[in-house]
């Protein structure tokens, strides 16, 4: 469940950084393999990162001797310049993504004691670190930003960037597709929903009656990922959950209470609050989902078999039946059109769209409907009854200014980046005081100046 609306995921040299916390220290004589200004760079460091990327199996384009202390360098050149700009992360902001990172490692190994036998730490500890590599990521981010923030990629910009590209740059598009969907949720019976809230009151008063633990309730019977976490969500701001979810959470005192059942998009909640820091707050929280019966089901899938012979014989459009007919309420305002969330457009590559839906328009022709199936609504983790239009279908083509601007947009303004960080790094590379030890050159850096 996404009760929580993440922030977008940490940058690759973030990642990159974390997977250190699992590389215990060698046991090695340490030795200074690089200066950057006041601060050095370590051959404990340079090992560590190495060693982990490879049990990773990440690439490394050049000598990872090479590479990787200059990515180390680059790093501190960033932060020295947020030194100076006084950029500060905002400590509610990377507080919430450590413990996000925390939720994360524990969902995936199983429990707090596994995290800490993996990491070879205690809790505490990789706390702290993923603090710091947190901070530092935000910081460089920031920077970035800065620097590349008056971007702005005009239609001869882009025209211009497009014809400078060698004919074996032009990207090849694979096929795409558009198309618009109407949607129904099924009603749910009352005594359904009537079932879902007394087991809820059940577990609450068996809690707050001391019988029961409530992260041992949540392990049991909880249908939010959360479950195996005992249904802890870690520290987060009000924004970061459904306001009906975050009014009630933010509104709890007494860690040894159970709240009022809360009703979302998602289900049905109970909530109790682990701890309070500062404009953040950790509870741990069940949800029930209440379920669809198959009588329902069929009743939706006939109506929307109906509608699609309306559609089909001209009676009405499909822009206007959604409008009146689909529940969901992000294609609704848009006659229907599916949005891809990965690039904000309306074109889809089939293995980007809802397995159901690629599996019935892989046949279809633009223009047709078709007939009603059940798909999964991942968002909300329930089934719904959807018929999908097939709008249009762009086959495979080496990316062109009529087809594909926005593709071409996004392509020059990385460009465009790249071009103006690396002049920045070279800029502040001869500003800055660097030795690079004996043992540690020749190299073929990616950026120019690092020897003087």
């Amino acid at each position: 469940m996404k009760i929580q609306r993440y922030l977008l995921a940490s940058g690759a040299s973030a990642l990159v950084a974390l997977t250190l916390l699992a590389t215990p220290k060698k046991n090695v004589v340490d030795e200074v393999a690089w200066i950057v200004g006041d601060e050095a760079i370590f051959r404990s460091d340079i090992e560590e990162m190495y060693a982990q990327m490879r049990s990773e199996g990440q690439q490394i384009q050049g000598d990872p001797y090479c590479v990787i202390p200059e990515q180390m360098a680059v790093e501190k050149l960033y932060l020295n310049q947020a030194k100076i700009d006084t950029i500060e992360p905002p400590e509610s902001q990377v507080l919430a993504q450590v413990d996000r990172r925390l939720n994360f490692f524990i969902a995936n190994l199983g429990s707090k004691e596994k995290v800490e036998e993996y990491f070879r730490k205690p809790i505490n500890q990789l706390r702290e670190q993923l603090t710091e590599v947190m901070r530092n990521n935000y910081i460089v981010d920031q920077v970035q930003q800065s620097l590349t923030k008056d971007i702005k990629a005009t239609p001869r910009d882009v025209r211009r960037y497009f014809e400078s590209l060698p004919d074996d740059s032009i990207p090849y598009v694979p096929m795409q597709v558009e198309a618009q969907i109407i949607s129904v949720n099924p009603p749910i019976p009352r005594q359904e929903i009537d079932d879902v809230k007394a087991r809820l009151r059940d577990y609450a008063e068996r809690v707050n009656s001391g019988k029961s633990d409530f992260s041992t309730l949540a392990i049991m019977y909880s249908e939010d990922g959360s479950a195996m976490q005992g249904g802890e969500l870690g520290f987060h701001g009000k924004a970061d959950f459904v306001p009906e979810f975050s009014n009630v959470a933010f509104n709890l005192n007494d860690p040894k209470k159970v709240s009022r059942i809360v009703e979302t998009e998602f289900g049905f909640h109970i909530i109790q609050l682990i701890e309070k820091r500062g404009e953040q707050v950790n509870v741990r929280h069940i949800l029930l989902r209440p379920k669809v019966s198959d009588t329902d089901m069929r009743n939706a899938l006939t109506r929307l078999d109906s509608v699609a012979k309306d559609i089909n014989n001209g009676k009405y459009s499909f822009e206007d039946v959604v409008r009146y007919v689909s529940h969901d309420k992000d294609t609704r305002n848009n006659k229907g059109m599916m949005i891809n969330q990965q690039n904000g457009t309306t074109r889809f590559q089939m293995q980007d769209l809802p397995p159901e839906v690629a599996n019935k328009i892989e046949k279809m022709k633009p223009g047709e409907v078709s007939e009603p199936f059940i798909m999964k609504d991942e968002r909300h983790n329930r089934d719904v009854a959807v018929i999908v239009k097939l709008t249009n279908r762009i086959d495979g083509h080496k990316a062109s200014m009529q087809e594909d601007f926005n593709r071409l947009k996004s392509m020059y303004e990385a460009h465009k980046s790249e071009e103006i960080l690396r002049d920045w790094v070279e800029k502040k590379i001869k500003e800055t005081y660097v030795r690079i030890e004996d043992g540690w050159v020749p190299c073929e850096f990616k950026y120019q100046g690092w020897l003087k």
